[in-house]
């Protein structure tokens, strides 16, 4: 054990310079990355949601600027309260003393009149066209549509590197899958050789059936274990291809310069920083401290102006006296509410203390995730490499155990179990470097290292 560990760090440079040298070499790999991110279903709905964010700020942008608007009403009204004009008795005396003096009727007798004082067949038609001056709500309500979007776009890459992850692990099980199918084949072959060199044997009266019967038994058992392992093959493919949204059964090309390639791995302390999940709480703190300024800009005033350009008259009437225009300045300041804004901005605050919270949580949950994807990394490296001598091992020993078979020294179960040996030494391996690989994505994944553009 002393010596395996002491082989480590040469393994691990090793394993580093192997990585610098296939690192341009891995074309098919990165191309089914860039097919995810082009059609990829769950990215898409992120891309819709980062979309939906930027039309939310050019929306509270617009609040700016002005705003014209069409308004009309029309009015029928019959009954209600009316005003009393007394004319004929303020008048008709007057006028009766005019008609004697001039001995004439220019002045006639007036009626007592009474006006309705709801309007009828009466419209009202203008363009009111309002513009903030002073409104620290639309203020802070754009700069927080900001943050929403920076906040967004982390998103987007946090779900890009999760599904680099998965795809990356994916591959490598689909490449181990094709690996132990390979493997079986191989070991079947093996059998069906002792089997017909077992069969030829008994016709020449030198070995009885038990061997015979003994290898048709373990070709069965590893016709399952192909069976097994196709399977296993298909359920992989399908899930890669279900990652790139692709039909479920087509082929993958397998890069095996992409499946034995090892990252290097930097000090997990300088990676956190580039981790979109803490930037999208950061952005998320922004945005909760400018939504408390906007509560406490309840103590500054709200002004507006608006013009309106219309008409208004009775029975439809439409000239020169009907049209008119309209100026004003509106302000609002409110100045009581029954402490309701400084609730407001208490709950703001607790905002504020929160998110920062869950961003000092996560951090310590983020640098820990990564020392633990390093800590297995580095046991995927010893593993891989007691893989690889327990394969050496089982080559030469099954090497050994066929010569003194061959000889008639041996029992055939004997050789057989050596065979077995290989085939799970062989199996051994190729799990190893799969888990090694599935290792090395993930501490990709936590360091945030692969590049997304």
């Amino acid at each position: 054990m002393s010596t395996l560990l002491s082989k480590v760090p040469t393994l691990i440079a090793l394993l580093v310079f192997t990585s610098t040298q296939l690192a341009a070499q891995q074309p098919v790999l990165d191309d089914y990355i860039k097919q995810a991110f082009d059609n990829n279903k769950g990215l898409k709905e992120q891309n819709f949601q980062l979309e939906k964010s930027m039309l939310a700020l050019q929306q509270a942008k617009s609040l700016f600027g002005p705003n014209v608007s069409l308004l009309a009403n029309y009015t029928a009204s019959k009954g209600g309260r009316t005003i009393d004009l007394p004319l004929g008795d303020l008048l008709n005396n007057a006028y009766s003393t005019l008609n004697d003096l001039t001995n004439s009727k220019q002045f006639p007798q007036l009626k007592n009149q009474q006006v309705q004082l709801n309007p009828e067949n009466f419209y009202d038609a203008k363009f009111r066209t309002t513009l903030p001056l002073v409104n620290a709500e639309i203020y802070y309500n754009k700069k927080i549509r900001q943050e929403q979007i920076s906040q967004q776009q982390a998103a987007v890459n946090v779900y890009k590197r999760t599904l680099v992850k998965d795809i990356k692990t994916a591959y490598y099980q689909y490449y181990q899958a094709s690996q132990a199918v390979g493997i079986y084949q191989n070991a079947l072959q093996l059998i069906k050789e002792s089997i017909r060199v077992n069969e030829s044997l008994v016709k020449n009266g030198v070995r009885n059936n038990t061997a015979v019967y003994r290898a048709n038994t373990e070709m069965q058992k590893i016709s399952a274990d192909i069976n097994k392992a196709v399977n296993e093959k298909e359920n992989a493919k399908a899930y890669f291809n279900f990652l790139l949204n692709r039909t479920l059964t087509d082929s993958i090309e397998l890069d095996e310069s992409a499946a034995q390639a090892a990252l290097q791995i930097p000090e997990a302390d300088n990676n956190l920083r580039n981790r979109e999940e803490l930037q999208q709480l950061s952005r998320a703190t922004n945005a909760a401290m400018l939504n408390e300024k906007m509560q406490r800009s309840y103590l500054l005033p709200k002004v507006n102006t608006f013009l309106d350009l219309g008409a208004q008259n009775m029975n439809w009437k439409f000239d020169s006296q009907s049209r008119y225009f309209l100026f004003g300045v509106n302000l609002q300041w409110d100045l009581f509410a029954n402490r309701a804004n400084q609730h407001k901005i208490k709950q703001a605050a607790i905002d504020v203390q929160s998110v920062q919270t869950q961003r000092e949580n996560l951090q310590d949950a983020l640098a820990l995730q990564l020392q633990q994807a390093v800590n297995n990394y580095n046991t995927a490296v010893l593993n891989r490499h007691a893989a690889g001598e327990q394969l050496s091992f089982a080559k030469r020993y099954y090497r050994d155990q066929l010569i003194v078979y061959r000889e008639g020294q041996l029992l055939y179960l004997e050789l057989l179990d050596a065979q077995n040996q290989l085939t799970q030494a062989q199996l051994q391996l190729s799990i190893s470097e799969a888990s090694l690989q599935t290792a090395a994505a993930v501490v990709e994944r936590e360091q945030a290292a692969y590049p997304l553009h």
